[in-house]
């Protein structure tokens, strides 16, 4: 189907020849007239409100801001050689530090736990409460909303702006908008720099940026996330949620007759239209056609439409609306949360339920439980000695000049205590047969063992040759067990293995 092909109702159609001494031309010219793919944006000036869910979205706003600015810069004491930056991925040195917690790459199953019991979560509270991510703690949201309170403050409210926009360029009108976008911009470089905090040490990195000692990797992400922050919470703002993000597209498979979502309770609106002092509220409903609920709306949804894609659940319309019913002395909770199962119930005669407890909020509270339970078992669990062993793949064997068998492996032993480590390596079930060569390192004076020693937080590699009689290699796979024992505290691991050798 081609572009221009859109038939007079404007759904897609063939488009049909043109007539005789038409030119093609002329035939685009009026199918482009009669309707477009795309529809030009239309810049959307949000009126500000007053209310209860206006002061919870500031207050939001204000925590989860303060908690991406500040934490980069809380401290946490880990010891002697240890980063004291309580969240610090640190790349380098391949670990996640979480105040009190450190998890190393080895250990992806605690940071898989963690995402995977989020996104239940996150599809718990859309079951229950609709999108109320998107509308108080999405970063696009609060950081739209930060944006909006600099637009506010230099260039007026929304008529102001409105005005301001159509008026042509004066000095008046530069002064405001470089004021504006220069403010955006400080928002947007502290946006960026306090993200490249949270992957070094933030109080040395931030003396290298002002000084320009920083990498270069460091300005590029800074830059980075200076661009997308400022185009984003400034320019795109509504844009991305319609048609960038992929969240309005699935959070309807999360959601049910049940669900509560900012409602227009058309059951008690309807039929709408203007309202005079005076006149009787009978054979009417409470909506008196203001569209205050449309202009506060940062995403320019009239929400007397129903649920639509592009709906964020910010509340504002009800904060709007609710004020509107208190001047003309009508009920508030015109505009409100609520679900589709109570408008049905309302207009069948009954009264409303809130169901929180059903099915699949039941399978996402379950779901968010056991994901949680084995991450905390794995967290609470794990041991401070962490060792693999990877045998040789290529050759698998070697026969040596006498006849026998020769393997390699290659131990990792992982010290994530924060002293030096001695470890002791014994090749088991081989009743005393088998050469092991390499297990080298100072003796023991007690046991007269060879040691091997590993750095505080270190990783140490151990390559290791074993070597049987033909006779002893009874199959071309035989079992080996290694056990890598602690020798501070007596702990050990058992690495099961295979000795490969001729068929």
């Amino acid at each position: 189907m081609s572009i221009g092909s859109i038939t007079d109702n404007g759904q897609p159609g063939g488009a049909p020849p043109p007539a005789e001494g038409v030119e093609r031309a002329d035939v685009e010219a009026v199918n482009v007239g009669r309707g477009t793919i795309f529809e030009k944006r239309k810049k959307i000036y949000p009126q500000r409100v007053h209310g209860a869910f206006r002061n919870f979205k500031w207050l939001v706003m204000i925590v989860t801001l303060g908690i991406y600015y500040v934490t980069p810069w809380i401290r946490w004491d880990r010891g002697p050689g240890a980063p004291d930056q309580a969240v610090l991925i640190d790349f380098p040195a391949r670990k996640f530090y979480f105040f009190f917690i450190e998890i190393w790459p080895q250990e992806v199953i605690l940071g898989a736990g963690l995402l995977i019991a989020a996104a239940f979560g996150l599809f718990l509270v859309t079951s229950v409460l609709g999108r109320a991510w998107c509308g108080y703690t999405c970063p696009q949201t609060v950081w739209t909303d930060l944006f909006l309170v600099v637009e506010r403050f230099f260039e007026g409210r929304r008529n102001q702006r409105i005005k301001l926009d159509k008026s042509p360029w004066s000095l008046n009108k530069l002064a405001r908008k470089a004021g504006k976008h220069i403010v955006w911009l400080a928002i947007a470089v502290a946006t960026g720099g306090a993200w490249v905090f949270y992957f070094a040490d933030a109080p040395t990195l931030a003396s290298d940026l002002i000084h320009f000692d920083a990498p270069v990797t460091a300005y590029f992400f800074v830059g980075l996330f200076t661009f997308t922050t400022y185009m984003l919470g400034g320019h795109l703002r509504e844009q991305v949620c319609t048609y960038m993000c992929p969240w309005p597209r699935i959070q309807a498979a999360m959601m049910d007759a049940e669900s509560l979502a900012v409602t227009y309770r058309f059951d008690r609106g309807e039929p709408r239209g203007p309202h005079k002092k005076g006149d009787s509220w009978d054979e009417r409903g409470d909506c008196i056609d203001c569209h205050q609920c449309v202009v506060v709306c940062p995403m320019g949804v009239d929400i007397r439409e129903g649920a639509q894609l592009a709906c964020i659940n910010c509340a504002l319309c009800i904060d709007a609306c609710n004020n509107v019913m208190d001047k003309i002395d009508r009920p508030r909770g015109l505009i409100g949360y609520d679900t589709d199962g109570n408008i049905a119930r309302r207009q069948a005669g009954e009264k409303s339920v809130y169901r929180l407890i059903r099915p699949r909020t039941v399978m996402y509270a379950v779901l968010v439980a056991i994901v949680s339970g084995i991450t905390l078992y794995f967290l609470t669990h794990r041991t401070l000695l962490d060792v693999s062993v990877r045998p040789d793949r290529n050759p698998l064997y070697v026969t040596l000049s006498d006849g026998r068998i020769q393997n390699g492996y290659t131990i990792n032993i992982v010290n994530k205590r924060r002293e030096e480590g001695r470890f002791r390596i014994d090749a088991l079930n081989m009743d005393g047969k088998a050469e092991v060569i390499g297990i080298g390192g100072t003796s023991d004076s007690e046991r007269n063992e060879p040691i091997l020693t590993v750095e505080p937080d270190e990783t140490r590699q151990i390559r290791i040759i074993v070597r049987l009689p033909r006779n002893v290699v009874t199959d071309d796979s035989i079992p080996l067990t290694f056990e890598v024992r602690d020798m501070n505290t007596d702990d050990f691991v058992d690495l099961k293995t295979k000795f490969q050798g001729p068929e």
